[in-house]
């Protein structure tokens, strides 16, 4: 399914990436879900999302032409994206800067910049991911290496050797992480509560994420470890702790996606930002602000008459045992009225081939 897709999570406060090709943009499809204490839904039109990311009372979406939209507290210059706005395929955000990586591999930034946390090193070239923290950043490079500036305070911009089979980088508000090719976690920088200490066995994992001072990594099970500050319970995973798909760390709470396309937020929830909006469904990315949560919302595939999510053939199978039908008829069939005319036709046929292999 599509949401499959969204399967790693980088930065403090940072979202899914959901891959280049998908037909995003219709009414509807691509859009972002707000709630907690932050800057609300983005200007309209709230459509053609893939990415969102979420920062101190503001927030960055990514859209399907390679723009990016930014909205919220703006006192640093942080949702004042640089043009040319084109190109960009991921974002991070975390306190009052913004990152945004494009196509030809260079990342752009903006906002506060006061420990040089936008003065991304040459060769600004070849980069393939990036993550912001608090005020630090990180890009990983095609070799899988780590590229780190900004704030250093905390060492979270010595990347422990060897800098090599890096695959996603994350960060929180000190601290920074690394997922390497073979599945376990590399943190470094600030670690007074324990948020580089990976918890053992440091393997499976397949995605990680920083919250303020808490980690997270998804497993390939599909369950989610936690560690470090857990004041608020940020680290309790809700149970049952299986069938997540993607992880997001919040300033103080924690949030996942499951593949069901439901979003579980969980403990520090003094601005409702663990209270996700119904209806809880067709969830595709997930992503935490400092006091608030994002969720980009996709659509049931329009051919999907059987609703399992996508279009194939058991969907042309009930089309097909419905032709020719209207409502009366002892075979009718309403969701398979794919064009809502009142029969099953040619017209409904025509969806299903345009819409076939969605979803998978």
């Amino acid at each position: 399914m599509r949401r499959a897709i969204v399967t790693l999570l980088c930065g403090c406060v940072l979202a899914g990436l959901l891959g280049p090709g998908s037909a995003w943009g219709q009414d509807g499809y691509g859009s972002i879900v707000t709630w907690g204490s932050g800057p609300g839904d983005p200007p309209p039109p709230n459509t053609g999302f893939v990415a969102v990311a979420g920062g101190f009372y503001y927030s960055l979406g990514l859209k399907a032409d390679g723009s990016i939209v930014a909205w919220g507290m703006n006192d640093a210059g942080q949702c004042d994206v640089p043009d040319p706005n084109t190109d960009f395929v991921a974002v991070a955000a975390c306190y009052a800067h913004s990152l945004g990586l494009k196509a030809d591999g260079s990342i752009v930034a903006w906002g506060w910049n006061d420990l040089g946390q936008c003065d991304v090193p040459p060769p600004n070239t070849d980069f393939v991911a990036v993550a912001a923290g608090f005020f630090h950043s990180l890009g990983l490079k095609a070799d899988g290496s780590i590229v780190p500036w900004g704030d250093n305070s905390g060492g979270q911009c010595d990347v422990p050797p060897p800098n090599t089979d890096f695959v996603a980088p994350a960060a929180g508000f000190g601290h920074s992480l690394g997922l390497k090719a073979d599945g376990s976690i590399v943190a470094w920088g600030l670690n007074d509560l324990g948020q580089c200490d990976v918890p053992p066995p440091n393997t499976d994992f397949v995605a990680v994420a920083g919250g303020g001072l808490h980690s997270l990594g998804l497993k390939a099970d599909g369950s989610i470890v936690a560690w470090a500050l857990n004041t608020f319970g940020q680290c309790d995973v809700l149970a049952p702790n299986t069938d997540f798909v993607a992880v997001a760390g919040g300033g103080w709470h924690s949030l996942a996606l499951k593949a069901d396309g439901s979003i579980v937020a969980w403990e520090h929830n003094q601005y409702s930002q663990c209270d996700v909006p119904p209806p809880n469904t067709d969830f595709v990315a997930v992503a935490g602000g400092y006091w608030h949560s994002l969720g980009i919302k996709g659509y049931p595939c329009p051919g999907d008459i059987d609703g399992d999510g996508d279009t194939d053939h058991s969907d042309l199978g009930e089309l097909l045992a419905a032709w020719c039908t209207q409502e009366g008829d002892p075979n009718w069939n309403p969701d398979a009225d794919l064009d809502g005319d009142g029969h099953v036709g040619h017209g409904d046929l025509g969806i299903l081939l345009a819409d076939w292999g969605c979803g998978t």
